[in-house]
């Protein structure tokens, strides 16, 4: 299975609160549940993730996580693009374009491996 699909999380286009499961319940003819939890494309939900997990975050991994919240007012951009680039590699992801100099239009452009 590819790590870029997965159980997807309410991203802001949705309507919810940001980061809960996504979830679109699907019921018989009986109504019961047969599904609902909403599986499709991670890829974007795993790059913020891994954005704004700290060390320690993920149990499996817990050496992934950039921390980035820690730099929003700080001035060392170059070190958060080779740590992002670092830790993205961890989990198998390629960056083909990292601009973090526009700080209304961060662009991160990576895909797995």
């Amino acid at each position: 299975m590819s790590k870029d699909i997965g159980i997807q999380v309410i991203d802001n286009t949705d309507q919810g609160e940001v980061l809960d499961l996504k979830i679109d319940t699907l019921r018989d003819a009986n109504n019961k549940i047969v599904s609902g939890l909403v599986v499709g494309n991670t890829l974007e939900q795993n790059k913020a993730f891994i954005l704004i997990a700290q060390p320690n975050d993920f149990k499996d991994h817990p050496t992934l996580g950039v921390g980035f919240e820690d730099n929003l007012l700080g001035e060392d951009l170059l070190e958060y693009r080779h740590k992002i680039r670092e830790h993205f590699a961890m989990d198998g992801l390629k960056v083909t374009q990292l601009d973090l100099y526009d700080l209304t239009g961060i662009k991160i452009e990576a895909q797995y491996e």
